[in-house]
């Protein structure tokens, strides 16, 4: 699906680097005018910039109708079976290995320890912040209203007014700070970070042979020049590529029979705008984010010290603990030492301003208890799929989401709304009961940066007790353990509230 726009009127308000690219998108069909498409660097910046509020609402409904039986391609490609099945089966080998529901399978390999647990962590932090989700919600009521007479905020509007009203508080969104970082110059500040943490260079290799000509690929070399990984590089969004941000290991760190070493290798993976008219990709920050959480993975698997497959890098990991190291390392772009080292603006080379600095700051909690909603929304839903739902059952695995959206959410989402069918997360990657994940491993990557913030943001020892305590052990030993080992104590959970704004 596609939205072909041909009236410029129509574009009031999307920035010229995104209607540049719908150009570009829609001159490689053979259209004129712009092409908007689904896939997230055109269709998120046209929801947060649009000024039509009828074009939004269109292209919502074709986003959250993907794959499903509503919406402009409805049964198509239709998941409502395949999801069934896929859980039919989940709960069939659960049951085959004695366990009440997949969950409680999945439970057996991860750092938590019962469905309960995880069920009690969710609760508590809806509680937390539902009553800051419902604050931020009516802030955006009384906005819209205000500012456009818009007395029925709905679901298209959302993410407009929220960029709308952070340009109003903070006075910048995240299309003043695009100019401040270009990506050459961000992958370079990315490659000094870790260097300065973990004491690692990265270096660009010149390989004969690559599947797209804007891939790279990489050599991570240690302090002694040893080699300890590789890795490719593949940023821009183009036809045919999966959409999201992802990385993958290729290779694993193995022992040889000749008692030599196989170094690992990844993929890491973006769909970031491609480079139009010979001008560089310019990034948001939060596609800044996005680059140091993929790198963050990535580090994890190369900088393993184990030599045994199944347990080397991100392998045999906990899920419920994988996502620490990349959620860790995004904390380095909101600090001001590292900030120095990755951004400038891609004309005059300025730094960026202080004061720019400082609105950026100040906002880094803007929405973020509805932010943090919307996650706990999608990990109680998946946890209950896996562990009360019953596939041959009367209830509907739409009837489940509703019933989460009842108890949690504080704007109600359209009748129409599938957005479970294109949650591959969990019907196609490996976060099945596991969705959680990511809140877990905030707790763990909040209090970890804690360290840094106690001795210095770039203090070497710090850096490589996280090396050797968390990166080189890949899945040999229990996480807290390792976790207990690099900060001297359990995680709390005080770090993460306190980086939400719900302290």
């Amino acid at each position: 699906w596609h939205l072909d726009v041909v009236d410029e009127s129509n574009l009031a308000g999307v920035p010229t680097s995104v209607r540049e690219m719908a150009a570009a998108t829609a001159r490689e069909a053979g259209q004129r005018g712009w092409r908007f498409t689904l896939k997230a660097p055109s269709y998120v910046p046209f929801m947060k910039f649009a000024k039509s509020r009828s074009l939004r609402e269109r292209m919502y409904h074709a986003y959250v109708t993907r794959a499903s039986e509503m919406g402009p391609s409805e049964g198509r490609w239709d998941n409502s079976e395949v999801m069934v099945n896929i859980l039919t089966l989940r709960r069939q080998m659960a049951s085959l290995l004695g366990y009440d529901n997949f969950a409680e399978y999945a439970m057996e390999t991860r750092m938590a320890t019962s469905v309960a647990e995880v069920d009690e962590f969710l609760s508590d932090l809806v509680r937390r912040a539902r009553g800051h989700a419902e604050d931020e919600l009516q802030a955006l009521v009384v906005f819209a209203r205000e500012t456009d007479d818009v007395c029925d905020l709905q679901a298209w509007d959302h993410a407009f007014y929220a960029e709308r009203l952070r340009e109003v508080h903070f006075a910048f969104s995240q299309e003043t700070l695009r100019p401040y970082f270009p990506l050459p110059r961000v992958l370079n500040g990315l490659f000094e970070v870790v260097h300065r943490l973990f004491s690692i260079r990265v270096e660009p290799v010149a390989l004969p042979q690559l599947w797209h000509e804007s891939v790279t690929f990489y050599d991570v070399v240690d302090a002694t020049g040893a080699r300890r990984g590789s890795f490719y590089l593949d940023l821009f969004a183009r036809a045919n590529k999966r959409g999201g941000a992802w990385m993958a290991d290729a290779i694993d760190r193995r022992r040889l029979p000749d008692g030599g070493v196989q170094t690992p290798v990844a993929f890491l993976v973006c769909n970031f705008t491609p480079p139009v008219d010979g001008q560089p990709t310019l990034l948001t920050h939060e596609e800044v984010l996005t680059l140091f959480h993929e790198f963050g993975h990535g580090l994890h698997h190369l900088l393993t010290r184990v030599d045994e497959p199944a347990v080397a890098g991100i392998n045999g990991v906990p899920w419920d603990a994988v996502e620490l190291p990349s959620q860790f390392l995004e904390n380095w772009c909101w600090q001001r030492e590292a900030l120095d080292l990755i951004a400038a603006h891609h004309e005059s080379g300025d730094p960026l301003p202080g004061d720019l600095f400082k609105r950026l700051s100040a906002a880094r909690c803007f929405q973020s208890a509805r932010a943090m909603l919307r996650q706990l929304e999608f990990s109680i839903f998946d946890l209950r799929l896996h562990s009360r739902f019953d596939p041959d059952g009367e209830e509907t695995i739409q009837q489940v989401l509703d019933d989460v959206r009842a108890s949690l959410s504080v704007a109600e989402s359209p009748p129409y709304n599938r957005f479970q069918h294109a949650f591959s997360h969990i019907f196609a990657g490996g976060y099945a009961a596991g969705y959680y994940s990511y809140l877990w491993a905030e707790v763990l990557s909040a209090d970890a940066f804690g360290a840094f913030e106690e001795s210095g943001i770039f203090d070497s020892a710090t850096g490589q007790a996280f090396l050797n305590e968390v990166l080189e052990k890949g899945g040999v030993e229990s996480p807290l353990d390792l976790f207990t080992a690099f900060r001297g104590r359990a995680p709390g959970i005080d770090a993460l509230l306190h980086q939400s704004g719900l302290a």
